[in-house]
């Protein structure tokens, strides 16, 4: 598989990134063991995780349990020198330190303790999952209001962060730094604030991004080409919409969607379940057939395409959706499907 740099940093990765978060959950510890051999077989190796997961549901009481079945992979094959690892500090209002912000002083304490957790002296890159202004992320861009915000407060904050990081990349506990659900006047202030007190820049940020949900194609897709910042493309599927086991109101057993509903959720995954988002992944599943493509490896390849730096991140519950997932790699989108890809953009802008 191809590598790539994560943006300005010297950390090599796989051009395709293992999603974890359903490690020790949904997927438990054979089967998350497995996929991360497969994983590695594949040349995919880089792998992602985060403090709060697993998810589907999120309990304070699971929380780091991906982290720790990712640990015990890696005492057990003696992989830690051919993967990388990418974790997260969780942002406010999850369940953990109690909804707490994070400072300086509490990065300090959970690089720690993931390092603990996935029994390594490293992390390849370390993400901050959430801005503590707030987000318009996960549907939130509805009714975004950015009036409350401080400004002032805002570059405290990061400064305070920044130098927790710095701190710990010359510590050696981290190779680069990054961010997640970001807009493009936060990732364009942590790199001058970065330039300002000399902290590590951002080498990523991790967005949902799919042929359903576009909106890093114009901002952010312009301050990450400036400041040269990866994105770590999550959802690339939509949450399984655009693979089309949803269809015609199916709810497969064990799907994402089951499982949020069986625990106490909608069931309508995180609000991307709309009528017109099914609308929208039936006319993709129905571009990629007419090609002799699966959707799934089309969607993939599609992100590749890109004109910013991305690396996908895909997810798989079980051994079997990896090796569906795996047989695609490698596979260049010819002209005309990226075209076609354009088309139904415009026909279906974003549906959820």
């Amino acid at each position: 598989m191809k590598r790539v740099n994560l943006g300005g940093s010297n950390v090599e990765v796989s051009q395709i990134c293992l999603g974890t978060m359903t490690f020790g959950n949904q997927t438990d510890e054979a089967q998350s063991h497995a996929q991360m051999d497969m994983a590695v077989d594949a040349g995919m190796t880089f792998m992602d995780c985060a403090e709060m997961y697993p998810v589907n549901p999120v309990r304070a009481e699971t929380m780091g349990g991906s982290e720790k079945v990712i640990g015990r992979w890696l005492a057990k094959s003696g992989n830690r020198d051919k993967v990388q690892i990418a974790t997260k500090i969780t942002g406010p209002n999850q369940k953990i330190r109690a909804g707490k912000p994070y400072d300086g002083a509490t990065v300090r304490e959970t690089i720690d303790a993931s390092l603990q957790r996935l029994q390594t002296d490293y992390i390849d890159l370390y993400q901050l999952h959430w801005p503590v202004r707030g987000s318009y992320g996960f549907r939130q861009n509805w009714n975004f209001d950015p009036s409350g915000q401080d400004k002032a407060k805002t570059l405290d904050h990061m400064a305070d962060v920044l130098h927790a990081l710095s701190d710990a990349v010359r510590a050696g506990k981290l190779r680069s730094v990054g961010l997640s659900n970001e807009s493009a006047w936060g990732l364009a202030r942590w790199c001058d604030v970065a330039d300002r007190t000399d902290g590590p820049r951002m080498a990523a940020i991790q967005n949902e991004y799919s042929p359903l949900y576009r909106l890093y194609d114009t901002d952010l897709a312009e301050a990450a080409v400036n400041e040269d910042v990866t994105l770590l493309s999550y959802s690339p599927l939509a949450a399984g919409l655009l693979t089309g086991k949803y269809a015609d109101g199916a709810v497969p057993e064990a799907s994402r969607a089951a499982v949020d509903k069986a625990t106490g959720g909608q069931g309508n995954l995180g609000g991307r379940k709309t009528k017109r988002a099914m609308k929208a992944a039936a006319a993709y599943g129905a571009l990629a057939a007419e090609h002799g493509w699966d959707v799934i490896h089309m969607v993939i390849a599609w992100q590749l395409t890109r004109p910013f730096k991305v690396v996908p991140i895909i997810g798989a519950t079980s051994t079997s959706q990896l090796a569906h997932l795996i047989a695609g790699f490698d596979r260049e989108l010819p002209d005309e499907l990226v075209r076609g890809i354009d088309r139904l953009h415009r026909a279906h802008a974003l549906p959820y």
